[in-house]
């Protein structure tokens, strides 16, 4: 739904913002949002980042420069750095006009941040004036028409008085899950079948691997385990997970029912080889199966 050669978003700062010159209409950004809001009513993970003030504006909260900064940190630091400057004249220094260039796959156009914008240079006395209109265009009036058929999408499932109780980090947690892996709490909650129990060495070799994993690898692991590599709201701890004999010692790769968070594990004769295996196996997963 979002490949990047649609055009009608953009990856930076590891997630998707819209893109003020997409061509799309708006039936695509409100299939998007109807999508998102699926996945929260039900209890469906995605990984599809979106910047946070994408959420605080569905919940009717206000957007500002330091909502900026987090999406595109260049930009925002560039503006707060003019409200900040106090050398010499600021028109001769930064040579900005009340207007922005907007680059519409190949056609740069001026836009006029208020009537006349392109003729009006930028001063000392109105640069507070020329960063909230420059915040404004590019939070909300650029991306107005995209933002609104999202916002309905969205809205089809998720409005009402339940979804206001939520603040835009809980919302965007209701969507991706949390970043925060405990494994400990998922050790502590998991189930064994097939003939393991928690006492089973190859089930303790299992927990040591994967506690001495780095975050990354952990997350993929996670991910082959589960289908994503966050936990959700409650946390690893809130997850039904299964550990499941898949046979005795083997040169098998371990599998997992990712719908059902079932691991297939073989009862391995070493950890060394467990490891060798779970790291192919994990290293090259690929959705359904095997890069």
């Amino acid at each position: 739904m979002y490949a990047s050669d649609l055009k009608w978003l953009v990856f930076s700062c590891h997630c998707y913002r819209f893109n003020a010159c997409s061509l799309e209409g708006e039936e695509q950004f409100m299939l998007m949002g109807l999508v998102l809001g699926l996945a929260i009513y039900n209890r469906v993970l995605l990984d599809f980042p979106l910047p946070l003030p994408l959420y605080k504006k569905l919940l009717s909260q206000p957007v500002g420069l330091r909502d900026l900064e987090e999406m595109q940190p260049m930009l925002g630091r560039s503006l707060r750095q003019l409200l900040h400057y106090d050398g010499p004249s600021v028109e001769d220094t930064f040579c900005l006009t009340f207007s922005v260039e907007m680059d519409y796959f190949g056609d740069v156009r001026t836009i006029p941040l208020k009537q006349g914008g392109e003729d009006i240079p930028v001063t000392e006395e109105n640069r507070h004036e020329y960063v909230e209109l420059m915040v404004d265009y590019l939070l909300n009036r650029s991306i107005r028409r995209q933002f609104e058929a999202f916002a309905a999408g969205f809205k089809i499932l998720c409005d009402g008085p339940a979804i206001r109780l939520f603040n835009a980090c809980e919302v965007e947690r209701l969507v991706c899950g949390n970043p925060n892996l405990d494994f400990d709490a998922l050790e502590r909650n998991a189930k064994y079948d097939g003939g393991f129990t928690v006492s089973t060495p190859a089930v303790q070799w299992l927990w040591q691997i994967v506690k001495e994993l780095a975050i990354e690898e952990k997350k993929m692991f996670l991910k082959f385990f589960t289908g994503s590599d966050r936990s959700p709201i409650g946390g690893l701890g809130s997850l039904k997970c299964i550990i499941q004999r898949d046979g005795p010692d083997s040169n098998k790769l371990p599998t997992s029912h990712t719908c059902f968070n079932t691991l297939l594990l073989p009862e391995y004769s070493s950890k060394e080889k467990m490891l060798d295996r779970i790291e192919l196996a994990v290293m090259n997963a690929e959705g359904f199966g095997l890069e």
